[in-house]
Order: C-alpha cells, then sequence, then structure tokens
C-alpha cells in the first residue's frame, strides 16, 4: 500500500463512519498521516499482514475519536488553542499515590480531594489500578486484565465518577499503562500457556535454550536478587518466555503488528477514561533484539512516536510519559530527534537531576550537579520533566563515572560513600535508607527510603533532637524547592506532604518482604495527617512548607517551562543556583546544600546586567538590596532564596 493508497483508504474509512463533515477529526488526520504511514511501515512493512492491521489501526484512531465524550472533545480544543501547551504551565502540581494506601479505595479518594485542594495538588498520578494477581502483582505493574479495575480499589464506575469530580475541581489525572508486558493470568498469557500459537506469538516463546542464552549474553539482570535470569521456564508447553522483570510478567513481543494493535487501542481505552497524563512505563524495554541489551532500541523510539502520532489524531489532550530511566543522553531521545524532535514523548522523568540532588545533600557540594546539565538542558521547547525528590521507585546512582571524574572524585569511591550515607552506615551521616537491588558481581546498588528517612527526620525523631529535626526538615523543604522550581512539573509522593517516616510493616509481609521499595510506600494514617492543623507539630511544619512552596510556584509565570533555566555560576561549590527568565520578569534560586553557614558574592547578581538592585525572597517574605562586589548574601545550612527582582 502506497500512501496515495492509504491516503483513499483514510478518506474511504472517514465516509463509511460518518464524519466527512468532521473538519476537526479531518484536519488532524492531515495533518499527520504522512507520518502515520511512515512510522509503521518503518517498523512493520515486514510483516506479511501488515495492510490490514494498518487499516484496523485506521479504523481504531476513528473510533476512538467517535467514542471520546463531549466533555473531553472540549478540552482537547482548549488544550490545543492555548498560546503554549498546557502541561508547560507553572500552575500544575501533582502527587504520585496508592489509591489503596492513600485512601483505601477510589471512593476514599474521592472523599480526600479537598485535602489535595488545600495543599494546591492539581494533578494526581494514581499508581496502577487495574487488575492484578494480588501476590504478584509488582505494585500493579503486572496487568491480568488492561480494561477492568481491580475489586480491591472499587469499579470502573467509581473511577469514572471520581475524574469527573476532579475536572469539576480543574484537576488533571495521570494514570500508568504497562506496554512492556502483561501478568501471566491475563488472557493472552492463559491461551498462550494452553499451547494457542497465535497468543505465544504474542509474546517470545523458544522451544529451548539455545536462543534465549543468546539473549542472556548481553542482556543485563533488572532484579538480580529477587528476579535472576531473563527466561523462566513454562512447563504446560514445555518452552521458556521471555520475563525481563519477574517471572509472572511475561514481555510483549511488539515485533507483531497485532501486539501493537491491541495495545494501541489499551491507549485508548485510558484516553477515553479522560487520562490527561499517560505515563507508558518502562519504554526502553519495549523492542528486544538479539545481541543488543534489549534496551532504548531505535524500534522503541520509532513505536512511541507512532503512539504519539495516533493519539494527536484521536484524543489530542492527552500528553505521553515516557518513564525511561535512563542517562541523560539516552533519555533526550525520548523527546523524539530529527524531524520527530519533540514528537515522542511529551514527558520525561528528570530522573538524573533527582539524583544528583541526593548527591549534592550527602556532599554538600554542587560540581556533579552542575556537570551534567549541559546534557540535560537540551530537552527541546515543547516538551517537559516530571521533576521529583521521591516516588514510589528507588534512587539510582547511574549517572556518568566521567562526571564523577570531571569533579574530582574517584566514581567508585564515591557511589560507595553515597550507598553508605544514605543506608545509615557512615558514621556522619543522619539518613536512614536501605540499598535496593544489591548485585554482588559489580557493587551496583539503589536506595530505597522515604524522603522524611532520608533526610535524617526519623534519626532526630528517635533521639528526640529539637535541632536535628528542624535541620532535617530544612534539608526536606530544600529538596523539595530546588525541584518545585527547576522546570517542569512537580510531582510530590504521597506522605512526604506530611513527614512520613519509613514504613517497616512490609517486612511482615510475605507478598512485599523481599522488595524494601515497600518501606516508602506508607498506608496513611488520617489520625496523623490531621496533625497538620496543630501549630508546631512536624507535620503542620512540613504540610505548610510544601504548601506554601507550591503557592509561590503558582504566581511566578517565569517558573513554566518555557526552555528558560540558566544555570548561575554561585563562585561556592556549596550553593546550587539557577535563574528563570521569562518576559521582563526574573527569579533566582539558591540552594545552600551544605550543613554548614555560608555566603555568596553579590557580583553573581550584577552578572545578569539587571535593572533593579531591589530583590524579594518569597519564601522569607523579606526584602533584600543587592550590594556592592566584596559584600555577600548569607546562608545558613540547608537555607534557600526564591528571589525575584523588583522594580
Amino acid at each position: 500500500m502506497t500512501l496515495n493508497d492509504f491516503k483513499i483508504q483514510v478518506s474511504h474509512s472517514v465516509e463509511i463512519a460518518g464524519l466527512s463533515n468532521d473538519f476537526v477529526l479531518l484536519n488532524r488526520i492531515n495533518h499527520h498521516v504522512e507520518d502515520l504511514y511512515a512510522l509503521f511501515h518503518q517498523i512493520y512493512s515486514h510483516h506479511s499482514n501488515h495492510e490490514k492491521i494498518f487499516v484496523e489501526i485506521l479504523d481504531s484512531i476513528i473510533s476512538a475519536h467517535i467514542d471520546r465524550e463531549k466533555d473531553l472533545k472540549k478540552k482537547d480544543y482548549i488544550k490545543s488553542s492555548a498560546t503554549f501547551p498546557w502541561y508547560l504551565s507553572n500552575e500544575i502540581t501533582g502527587m504520585s499515590l496508592y489509591v489503596d494506601r492513600f485512601a483505601k479505595n477510589i471512593s476514599g479518594l474521592a472523599k480526600k480531594l479537598p485535602y489535595l485542594e488545600n495543599l494546591g495538588v492539581n494533578l494526581l498520578h494514581l499508581m496502577p489500578l487495574f487488575e492484578s494477581p494480588e501476590n504478584e502483582s509488582d505494585g500493579g505493574y503486572a496487568v491480568s486484565n488492561f480494561k477492568k479495575v481491580d475489586a480491591r480499589f472499587g469499579t470502573m464506575d467509581e473511577l469514572k465518577n471520581l475524574r469527573k469530580k476532579m475536572a469539576k475541581k480543574d484537576m488533571y489525572l495521570m494514570m500508568d499503562i504497562v506496554l512492556n508486558h502483561t501478568s501471566n493470568q491475563h488472557e493472552w498469557a492463559m491461551k498462550a500457556k494452553s499451547g494457542d500459537k497465535a497468543y505465544q506469538d504474542c509474546y517470545y516463546f523458544f522451544d529451548n535454550r539455545e536462543i534465549p542464552d543468546s539473549f542472556d549474553y548481553t542482556m543485563p539482570e533488572i532484579f538480580p536478587e529477587s528476579a535472576p535470569g531473563n527466561f523462566t521456564y513454562i512447563q504446560d508447553v514445555d518452552k521458556w518466555v521471555m520475563t525481563v522483570f519477574h517471572d509472572y510478567q511475561w514481555d510483549l513481543n511488539f515485533s507483531n503488528p497485532v501486539v501493537f494493535k491491541e495495545m494501541l487501542q489499551n491507549i485508548f481505552f485510558y484516553a477515553n477514561l479522560g487520562v490527561d497524563i499517560l505515563r507508558i512505563d518502562a519504554p526502553a524495554f519495549i523492542w528486544k533484539q538479539q545481541g543488543t541489551s534489549c534496551q532504548n532500541l531505535p524500534q522503541a523510539h520509532i513505536l512511541l512516536r507512532l503512539i504519539k502520532c495516533c493519539v494527536q489524531i484521536a484524543s489530542p489532550g492527552m500528553a505521553i510519559l515516557g518513564e525511561a530511566i535512563v542517562s541523560p543522553k539516552e533519555i533526550m531521545k525520548y523527546f523524539g530527534t530529527g524531524d520527530y524532535t519533540a514528537k515522542e514523548c511529551d514527558f520525561a522523568y528528570n530522573a538524573t537531576h533527582m539524583a544528583l540532588q541526593w548527591d549534592m545533600l550527602a556532599t554538600g557540594d554542587t560540581k556533579i550537579m552542575l556537570h551534567a546539565q549541559e546534557e540535560i538542558l537540551k530537552k527541546p521547547m515543547g516538551t517537559s520533566w516530571i521533576t521529583y525528590t521521591r516516588c514510589h521507585d528507588d534512587i539510582g546512582l547511574g549517572y556518568d563515572d566521567e562526571i564523577i571524574y570531571k569533579s574530582g572524585y574517584d566514581a567508585f569511591q564515591h557511589r560507595k560513600f553515597l550507598k553508605e550515607y544514605y543506608s545509615g552506615h557512615h558514621p556522619y551521616s543522619t539518613s536512614r535508607g536501605a540499598l535496593f537491588s544489591s548485585n554482588p558481581k559489580t557493587g551496583d546498588a539503589r536506595i530505597s527510603g522515604s524522603l522524611a528517612s532520608l533526610c535524617g527526620l526519623e534519626y532526630a525523631i528517635n533521639e528526640n533532637n529539637d535541632v536535628e529535626i528542624a535541620l532535617s526538615i530544612n534539608k526536606i523543604m530544600l529538596m523539595q524547592a530546588h525541584s518545585f522550581f527547576l522546570g517542569g512539573v512537580p510531582m510530590l509522593f504521597y506522605g512526604d506532604e506530611a513527614g512520613y517516616l519509613n514504613d517497616y510493616h512490609y517486612l511482615q509481609d510475605p507478598s512485599k518482604n523481599y522488595d524494601n521499595r515497600w518501606m516508602h510506600r506508607p498506608i496513611v494514617d488520617w489520625n496523623k495527617n490531621s496533625l497538620i492543623d496543630q501549630l508546631g507539630t512536624i507535620e503542620h511544619r512540613v504540610f505548610y512548607g510544601t504548601k506554601k512552596l507550591i503557592a509561590i510556584r503558582k504566581n511566578l509565570t517565569p517558573i513554566s517551562d518555557f526552555k528558560n533555566l540558566q544555570w548561575l555560576n554561585t563562585q561556592n561549590d556549596k550553593i546550587a543556583g539557577y535563574l528563570r527568565t521569562h518576559q521582563d520578569k526574573k527569579i533566582f534560586c539558591l540552594f545552600n546544600f551544605s550543613n554548614q553557614a555560608t555566603k555568596m558574592t553579590w557580583y553573581v547578581f550584577k552578572q545578569q546586567k539587571l535593572n533593579s538592585s531591589n530583590l524579594y525572597d518569597h519564601w522569607s517574605e523579606s526584602f533584600h538590596t543587592i550590594g556592592y562586589d566584596h559584600e555577600y548574601i548569607e546562608f545558613s545550612p540547608y537555607q534557600f532564596y526564591i528571589l525575584e527582582v523588583k522594580d
């Protein structure tokens, strides 16, 4: 089928659907039709049945548009009519949460919306809600039914009602889709296990170990402690199936276009639920090829661009987040490259910078962080970051050895220090975390722990030390402020807004005790959270500090992600500083990551050739005047400033 043939088929499909006068849809199709054709054929032209499946995909796109409710189409129009992409706004602040651990169920969450409104959160990332086996769910990322809400959380009707309540409050919804794999209890997997070849072709099945061994030779292990290897033997059919994450998560074979077609329908299902941001889990893994690491392959990017193209036609109000936790050079590719720059994922996690914040906090030194920024700043205009200090996952230390060496450190010893510091094994550490996924072969490990415990609050409370408690709260506010004003959508992790410590109850749960990430996935105690309104409590201090940061951010237009971030030479390695500029407004954000008092010359401001010497600090609500070059602005330990230049 040539492009002209396809355009004729498009016209035919639109006519059959009775949409010949739907000029909104027609304009979108005309705008994206060539990309749709080119991307699909780049990856699937080899398949014998590709033309038939291509037409079926087109029909799926049209059907998704038809099925989209009027209020969602109205939101599509409003979002697309804005002068810049809606998700670049400084007025959006998110929270990521497990519905059952936050509020028991979906109905319970609906009742907690006023709590979130009070905080200033207007975007909710609901961790996986769809059906998965209770004891083999990987936190909901082993999905057995992509279109059925798990009974543990509630019903589909309750989810729809929650979304509508959120819409009335101008709140956005973010949800996950797991494209890389299904649960071994998914309908496809069950049919594959029964011997159905068509469904085995939806996964990577092999008759013996020859090809799996070839894959294993170049594929790393994701969870070497709890799930070693990348293949699992299925006794029912005497075959091996690829299972990169856990033995109960079977990897989907996207070289089969049927898999793409069916998973695209699931994407449209979520779009038409009213999802504003679709988080694609583990996109780096969705294409497999022998002789490679099976991560970040070019075909994975083609698939993501194809998904984005389809979504732009059927449900353009839904943004795409690619959850690729990879090096800065690799993460940039997920925004699109070449002709597809800013046409792949709208969002990525700024995971490198998240980890570098923790590096700065442990060392009191900003050099390593600054050496990483050249690559991070290459993010194209029109795309954005999810910025965060903590999430449901661990903290990886995978930033390049090169930037560590450039900063004057030995990479191995530096990471060893960080692991000891955050696991509480360093003599000067007040942090109380744990090492996750330690690999004895390589010495690699990642870090688990809540924001508060990693910042020393658990230690301080146990020691009943008011000075250390105050210092740990300063660290929490410093980390959140540095993330909030950096650029992108800040994403709180539930519990952090109330100073939750590590929760060790997971150790008594056989379905969780092998995974210490559950220590920072607490069950919310609403009696504890009620303390936010009791003056002087830790909960009050953390909650209202976080609320204030959110309110400040919403009032400062330059914090919108207009690719307007400039890192400053603060002439002090303890102080991280950046400037956000938009039109005639300038915001200086300065952070002392050291446990010592320090200072910075006023000359740092004068270098920017300002029209005024008057600065207003939104955090302390105080005015400052830029002094002489030999004079200084002073910082106490872990102090920060959000300074706006005033006339």
